[in-house]
C-alpha cells in the first residue's frame, strides 16, 4: 500500500501464517541457519487452482440437486492437468446466499493447475483472458453433467487462476501448499522455528493442509506463546 509505513514492534514473538515460501521472502537475508532456510524453500510444492464462481437463475432447478460434486475425466491418472473438478452449489442449502429466484455455483481444478501454463502473463491482458476460457472449459464441462443447461442460465462468471492466488493469498507461485507426502523423507514442521521470536502456522506445518488443519496450527502456536489457561481468561472476558 501507499502511504507511510508503520513499523509494530511485538514484544513476545510474531507469528507468520504465509505459506512457507513467501514467509522466507519476508524475512532479511541471513535470518536463520542457513540449512533451515535451504530446506524450506526448497519443500515441494503442489500445484494450483482454476476457480469459477458463478450467480444463475435457479428457476426450475431441482431443489434435490445434491450440492456437492466430484468428477474425475480419468480414473489412470488423479493428479493429471484439469483431470478432479469439484463443484459446489451452496444455495441448495441456503437459498438466502442468492437473490430470490438466483443460485450461486462454485466450481474449482482440485489443486491440479500447473503455474507454469501462466507464468509470464500479464493479468488482464488479452492472452490471460483468452486462457481463462480455455482452460475453464473443463469445469463448465464438469457442470453440465448436472446442470445440463448451465451455460444458458448463467448471469455471472467469474474465474480465479494461479495468478489469481499469487496476488490476493500471497501464494508463492499459487501453490495449493506444501507436497509432503506421507511416506516421504520429509515430516511436516512443527510451529517453532530457529528464528528466535518467530513462529508460523497455517499449512505449511504440522498438522498440513486445509482449513481444519491450518486452523490447529494456529492453536498450537498460540499455545506456544500463552499457556491454555491464559486463552480461556481471555475467552472468558470476551464472553465466547
Amino acid at each position: 500500500s501507499e502511504g507511510p509505513l508503520e513499523v509494530i514492534r511485538a514484544r513476545q514473538g510474531v507469528v507468520s501464517n504465509a505459506s512457507v515460501w513467501d514467509t522466507h521472502k519476508l524475512l532479511a537475508p541471513g535470518v536463520g541457519p542457513k540449512e533451515w532456510r535451504r530446506e524450506s524453500v526448497t519443500t515441494p510444492q503442489a500445484a494450483s487452482f482454476l476457480h469459477m464462481h458463478l450467480g444463475i437463475d435457479a428457476a426450475g432447478l431441482s431443489p434435490d440437486l445434491d450440492c456437492h460434486h466430484l468428477v474425475v475425466n480419468d480414473w489412470s491418472n488423479l493428479e493429471a492437468p484439469l483431470n478432479v473438478c469439484i463443484a459446489s452449489i451452496p444455495t441448495q442449502f441456503d437459498p438466502a446466499l442468492a437473490p430470490p429466484g438466483k443460485a450461486v455455483v462454485h466450481a474449482y481444478t482440485a489443486g491440479n493447475e500447473p503455474y507454469s501454463v501462466w507464468e509470464g502473463l500479464e493479468r488482464g491482458s488479452a492472452e490471460y483472458e483468452e486462457l481463462k476460457q480455455q482452460r475453464s472449459q473443463t469445469l463448465w464441462k464438469a457442470l453440465e453433467r448436472f446442470i445440463p443447461d448451465i451455460r444458458e442460465r448463467t448471469e455471472l462468471t467469474m474465474i480465479g487462476t494461479p495468478l489469481t492466488h499469487e496476488r490476493f493469498l500471497r501464494r508463492h507461485r499459487g501453490s495449493y501448499g506444501p507436497a509432503i507426502s506421507a511416506g516421504g523423507k520429509r515430516s511436516w514442521p512443527g510451529t517453532s522455528t530457529p528464528v528466535p521470536g518467530l513462529s508460523v502456522c497455517g499449512d505449511s506445518c504440522m498438522p498440513g493442509i486445509g482449513v481444519p488443519a491450518a486452523a490447529a496450527s494456529g492453536m498450537m502456536a498460540a499455545n506456544s506463546l500463552a499457556p491454555v489457561w491464559q486463552h480461556l481468561k481471555v475467552l472468558g472476558e470476551l464472553a465466547l
